[in-house]
């Protein structure tokens, strides 16, 4: 097996090494005489993906036998490309023969310098071939990178899985087209129920696929699909550089779900090359687990309730609605989602506003009640004689009383133990309070 490239050519291939490296560890050459297939899988075998090249994308391609295939790492490869392409002028790929334990690399840079890397192969490579047919997905839709980029700009850089929801769009009346929209799709971080302590942030998108979306396919039921976006961000990097938009394909929960690129019109037909990401799915579906799908009131970040789980709004869509919270607090699993939409920021002023109360109150023994009725001259209470607002509840014995009492006086105790008059003992009066 031989090929060599340049210009543009070797731009998308460079790129596509790039976007097979951030999916996978191991990159696989499946040589045949019309086209050349690369292809990697994940540690977790959950996300696949492979990249054909046909015969004219090289500019030199020779394949001696049937069939040749070999196995890389693809850190290696990586090593190999990190020449600027700018300053490569060609580079040169050649396996000597189907058995070869080594594939050689060449690279003739635009100074005249020519490097060549010998890359081992891996001794037990390990073969995947999967087939799906695009057909068979009922729904799916079309989006532009550089809005599903702006879409996805709006969750944590960390998270881990998201989820897709997608209901029937809402057929609005001729005379009302203007004033009707519904948000059909919904895109929702996904946070593992099972982690304790979590406080990441949860964002649920509500998207008017008239808006978003260049092409929006999805009849019956509302389904919903949750995957990685480590992989989505690869394949979406991939697609902006090259300039297409993205076809996403997707059935239910537990489901495949399957990417690729869509070409235009002008070079759609003739296009040399084709890629394919599969992604697994999660088995358990959000919409079942718990129906979180209802948006806070307008009077809260601006979200317009929904009726329902059919993405329907009351009021006309104009933009994409976005509403985010902390769970610090928050049920796990997405259950009592409406509980967690609202979180009661004046509890806290309220809270603060009771302890300040409850500082300035003394509780006093039942003893201590005591002496204070049989002697109750001794105690002078600047407090103005209203009725009480406070009243005691019931089963309490805690009585609170005014902080004139001699034992809150550091002398107190001292005047306690004297064995003088009640008559002279002085108690002076308290000062105002600052």
């Amino acid at each position: 097996m031989e090929f060599s490239l340049s210009g543009n050519s070797l731009k998308i291939f460079a790129r596509s090494v790039t976007c097979l490296a951030r999916i996978g560890t191991e990159l696989v050459f499946q040589s045949s005489s019309s086209q050349l297939t690369l292809n990697t899988l994940n540690s977790s075998r959950s996300a696949f993906q492979s990249i054909t090249f046909k015969q004219d994308f090289f500019d030199v391609y020779t394949v001696s036998g049937a069939q040749v295939k070999c196995s890389v790492l693809l850190k290696a490869i990586c090593s190999v490309l990190r020449t600027p392409l700018s300053n490569i002028e060609r580079l040169a790929v050649l396996l000597s023969d189907p058995g070869a334990s080594k594939l050689q690399w060449t690279l003739n840079c635009n100074s005249g310098m020519k490097k060549t890397y010998w890359v081992t192969c891996t001794i037990e490579p390990d073969f995947q071939h999967l087939s799906l047919d695009r057909e068979k997905f009922p729904s799916s839709f079309v989006v532009r990178p550089r809005d599903l980029n702006r879409l996805l700009a709006n969750f944590q850089t960390n998270l881990q899985e998201i989820t897709v929801i997608a209901t029937e769009p809402f057929v609005a009346p001729p005379d009302a087209i203007d004033q009707i929209g519904g948000k059909a799709v919904e895109l929702r971080s996904y946070i593992d129920p099972t982690k304790e302590n979590d406080s990441s942030l949860h964002t649920q998108l509500w998207i008017d696929p008239g808006e978003e979306f260049v092409q929006y396919t999805h009849t019956g039921h509302p389904v919903d699909v949750t995957f990685g976006v480590k992989e989505l961000k690869a394949f979406l990097s991939f697609c902006e550089s090259c300039e297409v938009d993205i076809h996403l394909y997707f059935d239910k929960a537990g489901e495949p779900i399957l990417m690729v690129p869509k070409f235009g019109l002008d070079d759609g037909p003739g296009s040399n090359f084709d890629t394919t990401l599969v992604l697994a799915t999660m088995l358990v579906s959000q919409i079942d687990a718990g129906n979180s799908s209802e948006p806070p009131p307008s009077g809260d970040i601006g979200a317009t309730p929904r009726q329902g789980t059919n993405g329907n709004t009351a009021n006309p869509s104009e933009h994409t609605k976005i509403w985010s919270e902390l769970s610090g607090s928050a049920a796990k699993g997405g259950n009592n989602a409406e509980s967690r939409q609202f979180p009661d920021v004046r509890n806290q002023s309220t809270r603060e506003r009771s302890t300040v109360q409850q500082e300035r109150t003394v509780n006093i023994s039942t003893d201590v009640a005591a002496e204070l009725i049989r002697h109750p001259e001794d105690f002078h209470s600047t407090e103005p004689d209203e009725p009480r607002q406070q009243q005691q509840q019931p089963g309490d014995d805690t009585r609170v009383f005014s902080q004139r009492h001699p034992r809150n006086w550091v002398d107190a105790d001292e005047d306690d133990d004297d064995d003088t008059d009640d008559s002279e003992l002085c108690i002076q009066s308290t000062p105002p309070r600052s």
